[in-house]
């Protein structure tokens, strides 16, 4: 790799100010990769939602992050005009006559901004394009939970290396179910997960996550979490108090198990957000033919 190559990333930070891991999840992803290949990677965090700062147009890549709250009664809040107009900076950008497609694609040419939506963006973002259905689950998910891949998601370069299903953070009292699919079809976007598919139980399965384009992807899930993080999270005496209170002692241990579990949590971590950085900069990715993922079952 070019040592002298110079990475430009921008991270939106939509958690409101209140104590999370996720932040602290994205800035050492993003500082490994850098070491990694032997990058000049650096970033600048945007709090949107308090000081409704965004970034401008000089950054290759950009990260937006989760946040609590509900992503439905902030529509049409100050902090979201201030969003959705960056968001319409980046699509003029890469509307105009550019070369399209990750970087190795392109060599010597522009290229389009790559854009990562997680958890609560994601949320937004379904909002914001109607392309799926926002609203309230009956109770809060939380934990480890099996994610599993749509035909789209086998071809997915996101996906390169998973397993069919995989494991991830999930932790939402919200959810994007009821895709509209003809709309979806004519933007050029497709579902590329789902959560844990249960024919004996009526209700809609929520859509895990969605290329949008081919400069836009999300996750509903949240493909930033760290072991270390989750375990600290979950061992802190209020969220311990919550977990078993709304889904029991023995549910909280199997979090904790599951965490240190180098087929769960750890290898979503190191592939999903490695592999969009990967495709952003045109790296080569081992993207698997179709069917070749490995399969497990949940």
């Amino acid at each position: 790799m070019d040592s002298r190559r110079k990475i430009r990333v921008a991270i939106l930070d939509l958690y409101e100010g209140q104590p999370n891991q996720g932040m602290r999840c994205i800035r050492e992803l993003l500082e490994e990769y850098g070491a990694a290949h032997g990058l000049d990677l650096s970033y600048d965090e945007f709090e949107v939602r308090i000081e409704k700062k965004v970034p401008d147009l000089s950054y290759d890549i950009y990260i937006s992050s989760g946040g609590p709250g509900s992503p439905l009664d902030s529509e049409g809040s100050e902090w979201e005009r201030v969003y959705w107009q960056w968001l319409q900076e980046i699509e003029r950008f890469n509307a105009a006559p550019l070369l399209s497609g990750p970087a190795a694609n392109n060599p010597g040419g522009a290229v389009k901004k790559q854009v990562f939506f997680i958890c609560h963006s994601f949320q937004l973002i379904c909002r914001h394009y109607a392309i799926a259905h926002v609203t309230s689950r009956k109770s809060t998910a939380f934990g480890v939970f099996p994610i599993h891949l749509q035909p789209e998601g086998k071809e997915e370069p996101l996906f390169a290396g998973m397993n069919d299903p995989f494991f991830a953070v999930d932790s939402r009292s919200y959810q994007v179910i009821q895709p509209d699919l003809p709309k979806m079809a004519k933007m050029g976007a497709h579902v590329l997960a789902i959560e844990k598919e249960r024919p004996h139980v009526p209700l809609e399965r929520a859509i895990m996550a969605v290329r949008l384009n081919e400069s836009m992807i999300g996750t509903q899930f949240h493909p930033e979490a760290d072991a270390i993080g989750m375990s600290m999270y979950l061992q802190r005496e209020d969220r311990k108090k919550t977990v078993i209170t709304e889904h029991g002692e023995e549910k909280w241990r199997s979090m904790i198990e599951q965490l240190n579990d180098p087929d769960k949590i750890l290898w979503t971590y190191s592939h999903v957000i490695p592999n969009f950085l990967d495709y952003a900069l045109g790296y080569p990715a081992a993207v698997p033919a179709s069917g070749q993922l490995s399969s497990k079952k949940p």
